[in-house]
């Protein structure tokens, strides 16, 4: 689809990119690339340290390290005392994200990485103790621990899912893979949830918004 004098792709790459990464995300990155782990798109962890930033966010959850870059990116817009708790079945993702945050200069005190399955760590988690709660995980499976998953933020504190878009599959109702058929099912928890607020963001593979409301 294009417009006169443009097209949507060249705008979607001129926004993915329009903020730099740096180069700890780089090797970050390059790391996931080995591991097999798909992490957090350029466009999208931009996002994600505006959102910190925005929420004043010093209690941050992510599920799913993506070897460090989702978390390099959190961090740099999360305050000098903010703490990033991650979360992974796989201890070798989570030694690769020590590596990305101990090469950026990160406190060891800022990071509690904790290994094992979502659904079994997030219930020992403070509820309406956190800032932002980032959903990086296989979307399959997901679902049954969304709602411990919100609780844990405090009004005005945000959820994301990162692979909303399902790699532009989730718009199209004839595509019903497990993976795409999980995501439109977290994408709607969301969205039907009333004590949420979302927005979808075409960034990268989908980056899905929800705020709880005050």
């Amino acid at each position: 689809m294009s417009s006169a004098g443009g097209s949507k792709a060249a705008s979607w790459q001129y926004a993915e990119h329009f903020v730099p990464e740096s180069e700890a995300v780089e090797r970050a990155r390059t790391r996931a690339r080995e591991l097999g782990i798909s992490a957090v798109g350029n466009g999208a962890g931009a996002l994600l340290q505006l959102m910190c930033t925005a929420v004043d966010a010093r209690a941050v959850v992510e599920i799913g390290t993506g070897a460090g870059v989702s978390g390099l990116w959190m961090l740099g817009g999360m305050p000098r005392d903010g703490v990033l708790t991650t979360i992974d079945a796989e201890p070798e993702h989570l030694r690769a994200a020590r590596v990305a945050f101990a090469e950026l200069g990160v406190r060891s005190g800022r990071i509690r990485g904790i290994t094992g399955r979502a659904v079994d760590v997030l219930p020992r988690l403070t509820e309406g103790g956190y800032d932002l709660v980032l959903l990086d995980a296989d979307p399959i499976g997901t679902e049954v621990y969304l709602e411990r998953a919100v609780r844990l933020l405090r009004p005005g504190g945000v959820v994301a899912l990162h692979g909303a878009l399902s790699a532009d599959r989730a718009g199209d109702p004839a595509q019903r893979d497990p993976v795409t058929t999980a995501v439109r099912g977290l994408s709607r928890a969301l969205r039907n949830s009333p004590d949420l607020l979302p927005a979808l963001v075409p960034s990268s593979e989908g980056l899905l918004l929800a705020a709880r409301r005050h």
